[in-house]
């Protein structure tokens, strides 16, 4: 603004009086002694004091008792602005009450006609600092909640699109940030009550909230599951939705553990009655198995009458001998099979009988063989080439690894001709002896072994879960897998002879 020379009393009354309008706070001092000369009533307002008892403070007097605000540092300020024109600090000015005031403070050195003066203009930022401090505190919360939280927060379009997503939530959905934009349902199962929902169907029950439950899979074959509620959300643009999740992995698992352990104890209930229903039809069939045994040796004996006196052929004779051989044989190895069933529900835990696995194989294999024909299955054996002596009762053994061949037998039924094949391989290692059977079946759906019955509609419910009892009774363990090509691939392991192991 030019000056007119003309008129300078006009022109300085102005300006006092622009001065005495203004907001901002002023305050001049002289340059050399620091002492107050004027203030603005802003500045008065502020402070708390008329001007003529402001003029003769110091700054010990009107400013904070903080070391940081000391009178010598309150005159270095000012001297910096008379050698270099200006300078700007935050001091804290104490009122005539004792409140202390944050301020922003600038001051410039101003040549005035009876010589250098300091202005310095401040003004109250108490309430911008608690503004500040605010923010940085919603800015501070808003970071814990996006990246150093457990909770896991999503914010969705009502189309289930995810537009915003917690470091956790990134995490576990196994998403990265370009990911935004993704729908929902596209990175697991959402679920309500355990059963599956569509988006839809989800966001017709949040009034305004429900409870939502999201089953992500990962690539390594687990399912995490989390456990949370959906919200509306009121928004200009349309209706916005939040979702806060927790992981209840572990829990869901435990109640799995738990679902599989009360099966145990089913089976565990219902394999004792099965040893008392055992040791009564063993004890049974005893004296029945034997008198057929007699009555078929008394007619091998007749056979041979018959055949002296000529009234059988010899060739009659033959024939005849031979099948009721058979039939011997098969009464000897039910015989044995009873036997064998009440060694094992009273003395197993004790077994110290040795039996090369092998020979438990050539004596099953000729009934896989004859099973297997009419289906038309090939069976395939890989022998070891080392005597394989496993601590375990043969005949029980025998029966695990029919059974396992028998299911094999049956599942490649549903299979193309050309590609019924049953593998039976034996092999020993860290101390014990293996046998597995393999197939080209389906597959696994699942873990039988996590089961207690078979799910075959004309099963026993038996089978498998006494292959599991016999063999871990016998300090063993048994498995099954898929098998790489298709098909599955089911073994079991028993201890190796200490002093007869394979070396």
């Amino acid at each position: 603004m030019s000056v007119d020379p003309s008129a300078p009393e006009i022109v300085t009354q102005d300006l006092v009086t622009l001065m005495n309008a203004a907001r901002t706070c002023v305050l001049v001092h002289d340059a050399e002694t620091k002492n107050i000369l004027w203030a603005n009533p802003a500045a008065c307002e502020l402070l708390g004091w008329p001007l003529d008892e402001l003029r003769p403070l110091k700054a010990n007097d009107m400013s904070s008792t903080a070391p940081q605000y000391h009178r010598v540092l309150g005159r270095a300020w000012l001297q910096e602005a008379v050698e270099r024109g200006s300078s700007r600090i935050e001091w804290h000015y104490r009122t005539r009450s004792g409140r202390v005031v944050p301020t922003d403070a600038l001051a410039r050195r101003v040549e005035l006609a009876q010589g250098p003066a300091v202005m310095v203009e401040f003004r109250d930022i108490e309430r911008e600092q608690a503004t500040e401090q605010a923010l940085r505190r919603t800015t501070s919360s808003i970071d814990a909640l996006a990246r150093h939280t457990s909770t896991i927060a999503l914010t969705l379009d009502a189309a289930g699109t995810v537009r915003f997503a917690t470091d956790t939530a990134l995490a576990l959905l196994g998403m990265v940030p370009e990911d935004m934009g993704r729908p929902l349902d596209e990175l697991g199962t959402l679920r309500v009550g355990g059963r599956p929902v569509t988006w839809a169907d989800l966001v017709a029950r949040a009034a305004p909230t429900a409870e939502v439950q999201l089953q992500v899979p990962r690539p390594d074959d687990e399912v995490i599951w989390l456990e949370g509620t959906l919200e509306r959300l009121a928004e200009t643009d349309g209706d916005g939705l939040l979702m806060i999740l927790h992981d209840v992995s572990g829990r869901v698992h435990r109640e799995v553990l738990r679902e599989r352990e009360l099966q145990r104890e089913n089976y565990q209930a219902r394999y004792t009655a099965m040893g008392d229903m055992a040791m009564a039809i063993a004890h049974e069939l005893g004296q029945p198995l034997a008198a057929a045994g007699n009555f078929l040796a008394g007619t091998t004996r007749h056979a041979g009458v018959l055949e002296d006196e000529g009234t059988l052929s010899h060739e009659s004779a033959d024939r005849l001998r031979f099948g009721i051989g058979s039939a011997v044989r098969q009464i000897d190895r039910a015989s044995a099979i009873v036997g064998a069933v009440r060694a094992f529900v009273g003395h197993l835990e004790h077994t110290s009988q040795v039996v090369d696995l092998h020979d438990v194989v050539d004596e099953c294999l000729y009934f896989v063989r004859l099973r297997a024909a009419e289906p038309g299955v090939r069976v395939v054996l890989h022998r070891h080439p080392e005597p394989l002596p496993a601590v375990c009762e043969r005949v029980l053994t025998g029966q695990v690894l029919l059974n396992l061949c028998f299911n094999a037998i049956d599942e490649m039924t549903a299979c193309p001709q050309g590609e019924r094949e049953l593998v039976i391989t034996t092999g020993g290692a860290d101390g014990e002896a293996v046998l597995t059977v393999e197939d080209s079946g389906r597959g696994l759906v699942r873990d039988p072994f996590a089961e207690s019955f078979t799910s075959k509609e004309e099963g026993s419910g038996i089978g498998l879960a006494l292959s599991y009892r016999i063999v871990t009774r016998q300090h063993g363990r048994i498995w099954a897998e898929a098998r790489e090509g298709g098909g599955s691939r089911f073994g079991f392991a028993l201890p190796l002879s200490a002093d007869r192991r394979p070396e």
